[in-house]
């Protein structure tokens, strides 16, 4: 593995770095800029990696992760002083900021890989979409990987408008399911059980149903089928969310989420 710069200590940089060690590599080639003081001070206490105010120290790092948000990002690339013989790989994090805009924000031609995880990468199960633009070279695409495999899994698309579907998906697609059991956990509640009870039983069938798929070689229809029984209580409850469109609600409210996606980078990448 290369050395590697994080330009940002957030929370998914801390999850990114807690993957990174637990997966062998040294703390000593993790170099992490953050402005917050108190910031620096915990991140060098819990994994005993260098810190720095100086986001330009990190970019002898043969990996640079940018993990600022997105409205940031343009101040911090135009900020720093590539040295174009260091071939830095940089692998940003902020969603909705295109290559392209990163690019002409560095001022250089730079190999760049962008990234949409998600919020379950913090805790080493998350899902990210991976574009890499034509300055990226196979080593690269590889260290790019194993960076961002610290924390789950990678999938690689081949447009970087893929990633707004990706978006769509699985960048905002944990809030979907939140949503669902937060409305299995009231119905439970209107039908008679208590607050605790109907939480566990709802977060645990989900996890079940998740690992059920994740782990099955059926798809999910088959898996639906399988539990839906004809003339039985599961029929009853499937009928009623498709008799309400539960397929088009679902397909609308990805295609909002992939439009937002599309908008959010003319924006950001205007200013």
């Amino acid at each position: 593995m290369p050395t590697i710069g994080f330009i940002g200590g957030g929370n998914m940089a801390v999850s990114l770095i807690g993957g990174l060690i637990n997966a062998g590599i040294s703390a000593s080639d993790i170099t992490v800029a953050e402005p917050d003081e108190n910031r620096r001070q915990t991140l060098e206490k819990q994994f005993s990696i260098k810190t720095t105010a100086d986001n330009n120290a990190t970019q002898h790092s043969e990996v640079i992760v940018l993990a600022v948000k997105p409205q940031l990002l343009k101040t911090v690339c135009q900020q720093l002083e590539i040295n174009k013989d260091d071939e830095n790989l940089f692998i940003s994090i902020a969603a909705g900021v295109k290559s392209t805009d990163i690019n002409r924000w560095l001022d250089s031609d730079n190999a760049i890989v962008r990234c949409m995880p998600n919020t379950p990468a913090l805790l080493q199960c998350g899902a990210s979409g991976l574009f890499a633009n034509d300055f990226v070279s196979p080593e690269q695409k590889e260290q790019a990987e194993k960076v961002m495999q610290a924390v789950g899994i990678t999938i690689w698309v081949d447009s970087e408008d893929q990633l707004n579907a990706v978006t769509a998906v699985s960048g905002s697609g944990p809030a979907y399911f939140f949503l669902m059991m937060e409305a299995m956990q009231l119905a439970g509640e209107n039908l008679g059980l208590n607050k605790d009870i109907s939480r566990q039983l709802v977060l645990q069938t989900a996890l079940g149903a998740a690992r059920m798929a994740a782990e099955s070689k059926s798809s999910p229809a088959e898996l639906r089928q399988m539990v839906t029984s004809k003339g039985g209580t599961t029929e009853q409850a499937i009928l009623s969310f498709q008799s309400a469109y539960f397929e088009k609600i679902v397909s609308d409210a990805l295609q909002a989420a992939n439009d937002r996606s599309i908008s959010l980078a003319e924006e950001l990448g205007s200013e």
